[in-house]
C-alpha cells in the first residue's frame, strides 16, 4: 500500500482538526493511530471514486463524528465508525478494507450502521413504535443506534439546503422515530435540539411566532422569578434545608404542543416556565424532605390540586422522580414548582447514566434497568473500558421478539412466547380456537416457541377449547388473562349447579341462605371466591355435613383490635418531625411551622388516643389513630409521608365525635334505657342511633361527641351495665 501523502483540502483538514481538538478535551483515552486510519480510508474513497457526491459525504462524516466526540459520551470507535459508514452505506468502501486497516469489530460495527442506515423509514406513521424496536434489535450495541442519532442530527442541523418536500419528509420521521429513541436512551438534549429543528421545517410560521413571543417577554419573566423566589428562599432557610432553586423556560415545541392540545393563546400558557427547589438530602430522608418542602410552599400558596405530580411515590418509565405543584401568587398567576433532590435532578437531565452513581438505587423494568446498564457502560466507555460492552448483549428490546402475520405485519411479543401467544395477540376467539400454526410453511404445535422473523399463520378448529395446561406454556398475559376467562366461564356453570344444591340442602335444614353465611363458610374453608365454594360444593370437595357442623356450632364473640403501631415501630420508620399547633395538636421536633392539620374520618381520632400524622396532597397533615384499619397500608407504602405526633393540652370547648356499637338481647325498652345515660352524662352530645333489630336481637350504632378517651371509656362502662346490652365498642369511623 502506497505511503504518499494524499492531498487534503484546507476546508476538510479545518474540519479534521477541529475533531480532533474535541477528542483531546475529553477525559477519556483516544486511539488516534485509529482515529486517523478511519479518515484515511473515508479520504481515500473519495479519491477512488470521483463522484458528484463523495466530497459532501466526508464533510458529513467529519462533522458527525464531531457530534459523537461533542454531544455523545461516546469514544475512538464510533468516532471511526460515524467517518466510515456513509461510504460503506453508498458502496464506495469495502468492508474488508476497514478489516484490514482497523479489524474485523470495526468493520462488522461500521457494516450495522450501513445497515441500519438503508431502512426504509418513510412509511413509519402506522407502526412507529414498531419500527424504533425493530431499530434498536438490528445492533448488539446500542452506540451504533447513537451514531445514527448524531447523524440525524447533522441532516436536521443542515437541512436547509433541501427541497420543502424533503424537509418535511425528514422532519417528521424526527417525530416518529428518532427523537422518541433518544428520549428513550436519556438523550433529552439531543431530543429536545432535534424536535425544535424538525418543527423549523414542518410549522416555521409557528416557530418564529414563540420564538419571538418568548424574546418579548423573556425582561418581565425574568423579573417575575426573582420576586417569587425571594419568599420561597426565606421559609427554606427558616426551616434549615440545603438547596439550591433554579428556573427553566419551556421549549419551543413543548410550548406549542400545551397551545394545540389546549386549544389556547400563547398569553394563557401560564406554566412558560418552572421554579426548581434542588434539596441536598441523604438517600433515606429525601422523599420526606421532599413532601416537607411540598407542605412549605403549598401553605405559603394556594395550589391546584389536579395539576398536582407525584412522581417520587411512583416514578415515570424513564426514571423522573419529583413532586410538582402549581401554585399561585399574590399577583394572581400560577407558577409551576419542582421539588427534587439532587440526585433526581441528576437523573432527569442525564437520564440512566445518572443511575449507577447511586449504589442501592434500581430502575424499575426491563427497559430501565437495561439504560441503566447502557448508560454506566456509556460513561465507562469515555474512559478506558471500550470493550465493556462489546462483551455484552445489549439490545434494548432482547427481552422481546418481532414475527409477521402472512400478509406482513409487525407483531412484537416477548421472548420466549408461543404460538398460543401470537394466536391471542390475534383475536381472542382465534386463541380460544387455536391447534397449530405454519411457522415459514412448516407445521408446528401451539406449544412452538417463537422466534425472530418467523412468518405465522395461525390453524383453527370450532370443536377447539382452551385447556387447563394452556396456562403453563402462555406467556403473555393478554393470552394468559383470555385463558383464564374462558376456564371461569366453564367454572361459573359448574358454580351455579353447587349453589343450588347448597340452597336446597338449607331449605331442608330450616336456615336461611344468605351471604353472611357463604363469607364466614368462605373464610373457614380459606376459599377467595363464592364461584369457587360452590364449584367444589358440586365437585363433592366439599361435605354438607361439615358445612352442617360449621352452621350449627355456637359461635364466640371476641372483640378484636386492630392491628396496632408502637411508639418502637414508629422510631424505626417515621423521620422526626415537628409542627406545634395553635389548638390541640404537636408533633415532635421544630423543623415545619404553621401546617393545617385533620381528623381523618377512617377512625376519627379522639384526645388521648395513640396517633400520627400523614401529609396529604391537598388537605395538610391528616391524623390518625395508630390502631387505624389504613395504618399498616400507609406506613408500608409512604413511611417518608409519616410524622410522630402526640396531643397538646386541650380546653372545655372542645369536642372529638366518636361511634360505637351496641349489641344485645331485643328486650322491651332498652333504647330508651339506652338514650337515659347518654342523657344523664352532661358531657356528651348525642349526634345520631341507628338501630336494627332480628327477631330477638338488636344492633345499634350510636354517634356522639366527647372530650376524650376517658370519658369515652366511662360512658361504654356505665352502658354495659345496662340490662340486656352484651356488648359495646368503639368502631372506627
Amino acid at each position: 500500500m502506497s505511503k504518499s501523502k494524499v492531498f487534503i483540502p484546507e476546508y476538510l483538514a479545518r474540519e479534521y482538526r477541529k475533531l480532533l481538538k474535541l477528542l483531546r478535551s475529553t477525559k477519556g483515552d483516544v486511539d488516534f493511530s485509529k482515529i486517523r486510519a478511519a479518515f484515511t480510508l473515508a479520504n481515500d474513497a473519495c479519491n477512488c471514486n470521483n463522484s458528484y457526491y463523495s466530497e459532501p459525504l466526508i464533510m458529513q462524516a467529519v462533522q458527525v463524528a464531531q457530534i459523537v466526540a461533542n454531544d455523545l459520551p461516546l469514544g475512538t470507535e464510533q468516532v471511526c465508525i460515524a467517518l466510515m459508514f456513509k461510504f460503506v452505506e453508498n458502496g464506495l468502501l469495502d468492508e474488508k478494507n476497514i478489516e484490514a486497516s482497523l479489524g474485523k469489530h470495526y468493520a462488522k460495527q461500521t457494516k450495522s450502521l450501513a445497515e441500519i442506515s438503508k431502512i426504509n423509514t418513510q412509511k413509519i406513521s402506522g407502526q412507529a413504535e414498531n419500527f424504533r424496536k425493530l431499530l434498536l434489535t438490528i445492533t448488539d450495541d446500542v452506540r451504533i443506534v447513537l451514531v445514527k442519532l448524531a447523524d440525524r442530527l447533522y441532516v436536521m442541523r443542515n437541512l436547509e439546503t433541501e427541497e420543502t418536500e424533503v424537509q418535511k419528509r425528514i422532519a417528521k420521521e424526527v417525530f416518529d422515530l428518532y427523537a422518541p429513541i433518544a428520549h428513550r436512551l436519556g438523550l433529552y438534549h439531543v431530543k429536545t435540539e432535534l424536535e425544535e429543528l424538525a418543527m423549523k421545517f414542518t410549522n416555521p410560521d409557528m416557530y418564529n411566532y414563540i420564538e419571538k413571543k418568548l424574546q418579548d417577554t423573556a425582561s418581565a419573566r425574568n423579573k417575575f422569578i426573582k420576586e417569587f423566589i425571594v419568599p420561597v428562599k426565606a421559609i427554606l432557610d427558616q426551616n434549615n434545608f440545603v438547596y439550591e432553586i433554579k428556573s427553566r423556560t419551556k421549549s419551543i415545541f413543548s410550548i406549542y404542543n400545551k397551545m394545540r392540545k389546549q386549544n389556547i393563546e400563547f398569553e394563557e400558557v401560564y406554566d412558560l416556565f418552572a421554579i426548581r427547589i434542588i434539596l441536598k438530602s441523604s438517600l433515606e430522608n429525601e422523599k420526606s424532605d421532599c413532601w416537607k418542602v411540598f407542605s412549605l410552599i403549598t401553605s405559603m400558596y394556594p395550589h391546584n390540586p389536579d395539576r398536582m405530580r407525584d412522581w417520587i411515590t411512583v416514578p415515570k418509565s424513564s426514571g423522573y422522580e419529583s413532586l410538582h405543584a402549581t401554585v399561585m401568587t399574590e399577583q394572581g398567576k400560577w407558577v409551576e414548582v419542582q421539588i427534587r433532590t439532587q440526585r433526581m435532578d441528576e437523573i432527569a437531565e442525564k437520564g440512566f447514566a445518572a443511575h449507577w452513581k447511586y449504589k442501592g438505587q434500581k430502575a424499575d423494568g426491563t427497559i430501565d434497568t437495561w439504560i441503566n446498564k447502557i448508560r454506566e457502560a456509556l460513561e465507562s466507555s469515555a474512559s478506558d473500558s471500550e470493550s465493556a460492552i462489546d462483551n455484552q448483549k445489549l439490545s434494548l428490546y432482547s427481552q422481546e421478539i418481532f414475527v409477521f402475520t402472512p400478509k406482513g405485519d409487525l407483531r412484537t411479543l416477548p421472548k420466549g412466547a408461543t404460538v398460543l401467544d401470537f394466536a391471542y395477540e390475534i383475536h381472542t376467539n382465534v386463541g380460544n380456537t387455536c391447534t397449530g400454526a405454519k411457522i415459514n410453511g412448516k407445521n408446528v404445535p401451539i406449544r412452538y416457541e417463537l422466534k425472530n422473523g418467523d412468518k405465522v399463520e395461525i390453524i383453527t378448529s370450532k370443536t377447539q377449547t382452551p385447556k387447563n395446561d394452556w396456562i403453563e406454556f402462555a406467556v403473555t398475559t393478554k393470552a394468559r388473562s383470555k385463558i383464564k376467562l374462558a376456564l371461569k366461564n366453564e367454572l361459573i356453570l359448574r358454580a351455579e349447579a353447587g349453589k343450588e344444591i347448597f340452597r336446597r340442602r338449607l331449605r331442608n335444614w330450616k336456615i336461611g341462605f344468605n351471604d353472611v353465611l357463604v363469607s364466614k363458610l368462605m373464610k373457614h374453608f380459606k376459599i377467595k371466591t363464592a364461584i369457587d365454594f360452590y364449584s367444589l360444593i358440586a365437585d363433592e370437595k366439599i361435605e354438607m355435613t361439615e358445612i352442617k357442623k360449621i352452621i350449627t356450632a355456637s359461635e364466640k364473640t371476641a372483640n378484636e383490635s386492630p392491628e396496632k403501631i408502637d411508639n418502637a415501630q414508629l422510631d424505626k420508620i417515621i423521620p422526626s418531625l415537628a409542627v406545634k399547633s395553635e389548638e390541640v395538636l404537636e408533633i415532635d421536633n421544630k423543623i415545619i411551622n404553621h401546617v393545617e392539620y385533620k381528623l381523618a374520618k377512617c377512625c376519627s381520632p379522639i384526645f388521648g388516643d395513640d396517633i400520627f400524622g400523614f401529609i396529604t396532597i391537598n388537605d395538610g397533615i391528616k391524623i390518625h389513630r395508630v390502631t387505624c384499619p389504613n395504618a399498616r397500608d400507609m406506613v408500608n407504602r409512604f413511611g417518608y409521608r409519616i410524622v410522630k405526633a402526640r396531643w397538646s393540652n386541650t380546653d372545655n370547648n372542645t369536642f372529638f365525635q366518636a361511634a360505637l356499637r351496641v349489641t344485645g338481647s331485643n328486650e322491651l325498652g332498652i333504647l330508651s334505657k339506652i338514650t337515659d345515660i347518654i342523657a344523664k352524662d352532661l358531657k356528651v352530645n348525642l349526634r345520631s342511633i341507628n338501630v336494627d333489630t332480628q327477631d330477638v336481637v338488636f344492633e345499634g350504632v350510636i354517634k356522639l361527641f366527647v372530650k376524650e378517651v376517658s370519658h369515652l371509656d366511662m360512658l361504654i362502662h356505665k352502658l354495659m351495665k345496662v340490662n340486656g346490652v352484651d356488648v359495646v365498642h368503639r368502631i372506627e369511623a
